[in-house]
């Protein structure tokens, strides 16, 4: 909901590949955002649970994405995390991490 409201299209839930799960991938113009959703009791929690290996799960899962999807080839591909706790809105960071990030 929370990326509706910004303006993205959510184009896939919970998708699945050899590599992974992508909980969703939302597209906003040129832009596809890779989207890690985390649930924990802090937001300093929920960030830290995104650790290097489900990084490099999360861009292997998306090169999957890419290549069954060659009509987002040309679009700007970024990784994003919604962090969401208890009593507050969720917290949205864009270009949480490089695919390039250990």
């Amino acid at each position: 909901m929370l990326l509706r409201l910004k303006g993205y299209r959510i184009s896939d839930r919970r998708w699945k590949s050899p590599a992974g799960e992508i909980d969703l991938i939302a597209r906003r113009g040129s832009d596809v955002a890779f989207v890690e959703v985390k649930a924990r009791n802090t937001a300093d929690d929920a960030l830290a649970s995104v650790g290097p290996y489900q990084r490099r799960r999360i861009v292997s899962a998306a090169h999957h994405w890419l290549a069954a999807n060659p009509d987002a080839a040309d679009c700007d591909c970024r990784f994003d995390i919604v962090l969401v706790t208890p009593y507050q809105w969720p917290q949205h960071i864009a270009n949480a991490f490089a695919s390039d990030d250990q």
